[in-house]
């Protein structure tokens, strides 16, 4: 461990960072061409590392990049997981967000904290150790997945090739905490059905847009009955993302004087591990059934939208006791001098991550814990350099652990 903490304390920060700015350099905005580029670029980057390294087949054109470190056998393999694609670039930029920036405190771009600096966390703990002609008994597997951002499809593809290892560590921006617990992501869809009137007439009607209204707040505050623990419970959530009312089915919206007798809603909710969708069908229909009470005369019917198991992000859920997180903390306590934030944090505990398709489908034990966070999927976002530099650190601390530095 010390050997180890020696490299940790001396990697290459200059070269850590100037790695992490061409890879925000390189568009790879999700389901474009430039995703599978930038594949393409850490799939010659691993060759030259010396890694076994190649191109895994998705769906349709896209590729994920797969590096594999031989170690020198008898140890534990360790699986590191990051998507390449991002978001688009909303408005309200005021640098450039393929610039790569770097000033004296943050790193900027599109992707940058969500998630290539996550990515370029564990290639660069990898480099480290490799300049520095290290061997590690274990295998060290990097996967750098395309199509997160719809669903997963990128990680759902790479175990289903069996990609796996013994453990593995999602690296989504979780401010170096060690994510153990994250929610089922599950969305749904609620129409109401009012009576229309003219507004001179309004009230003889059943206004479904001030029923949504009356609607909304009591689903934002809902939790479910079944979380088998407090902290099960606490990453639950609902949340309306759009709202559409007008006239009939068809929404006709050229007609404002009349009462909207009609109201689309979508939304998302989460349940943590335990917890079942028909549960929460169930309770959402209560709090409409309660809602048709107040508004004599409404129809309310809700929905769960039925996903694909690749294209929806499972519930995750790691013991705080396992060896792989136990290896995250104790390379934290290392490198910061305290202990590692450690369970069903929020915010992260809301997000959908990959983490569930490498612990469901892929029969892996691992935690989610990255740099970023904090200026996540904003307009400059951003990563604190000095969290991206632990983060190598810990990865770099985490690997000689689990795969056993020889």
């Amino acid at each position: 461990m010390t050997d180890a903490l020696s490299l940790a304390h001396n990697i290459n920060e200059k070269a850590c960072l100037q790695t992490l700015s061409k890879m925000v350099q390189q568009k790879s905005h999700s389901e474009t061409e430039g995703e599978r580029v930038l594949a393409e670029n850490m799939i010659q980057i691993m060759r030259q590392m010396g890694l076994e390294s190649y191109a895994q087949p998705v769906e349709g054109d896209r590729i994920n990049a797969i590096g594999i470190w031989r170690g020198t056998g008898g140890g534990e393999s360790l699986l590191f997981n990051g998507h390449l694609d991002t978001n688009p670039v909303s408005e309200g930029w005021t640098v450039d967000p393929w610039g790569g920036l770097i000033d004296d405190k943050f790193i900027y771009g599109i992707g940058v904290s969500n998630m290539k600096a996550g990515d370029a966390a564990s290639l660069c703990a990898v480099r480290t150790l490799i300049e520095n002609g290290k061997r590690l008994k274990g295998d060290v597997i990097l996967t750098y997945v395309v199509g997160e951002l719809q669903g997963g499809v990128g990680t759902y593809a790479a175990v289903q090739a069996g990609t796996k290892a013994d453990y593995f560590i999602n690296s989504e921006p979780t401010d170096l905490q060690a994510l153990t617990m994250h929610a089922d992501a599950f969305t749904f869809k609620i129409e109401l059905t009012g009576i229309t009137r003219h507004m001179s007439k309004r009230e003889e009607a059943v206004d479904a847009i001030l029923a949504a209204c009356d609607l909304i707040p009591k689903l934002t505050k809902m939790t479910f009955s079944d979380a088998p623990t407090d902290e099960h419970r606490g990453i639950n959530r609902v949340h309306v993302g759009t709202i559409d009312g007008a006239l009939g089915k068809r929404l006709e919206k050229w007609r404002p004087p009349q009462v909207a007798d009609f109201v689309r809603l979508t939304g998302s909710g989460r349940i943590a591990p335990g917890q079942s969708h028909q549960n929460a069908l169930k309770e959402i229909k209560r709090v409409l059934n309660n809602l048709q009470v107040d508004w004599p005369g409404l129809k309310a019917e809700v929905k769960i939208e039925a996903n694909e198991s690749h294209s929806s992000m499972p519930a995750f859920e790691v013991s705080k006791d396992a060896r792989i997180v136990k290896a995250v903390n104790a390379a934290y306590q290392a490198i910061l001098g305290e202990p590692q934030p450690t369970g069903a944090i929020t915010p992260p505990g809301f997000y959908g991550t990959d983490a569930g398709h490498l612990y469901v489908h892929g029969g892996m034990e691992g935690v989610v814990c990255g740099p970023g966070g904090r200026y996540n999927t904003m307009p400059d976002e951003k990563v604190d350099i000095k969290d991206y530099l632990d983060m190598i650190r810990i990865y770099l601390m985490a690997m000689c652990d689990i795969c056993e530095l020889q």
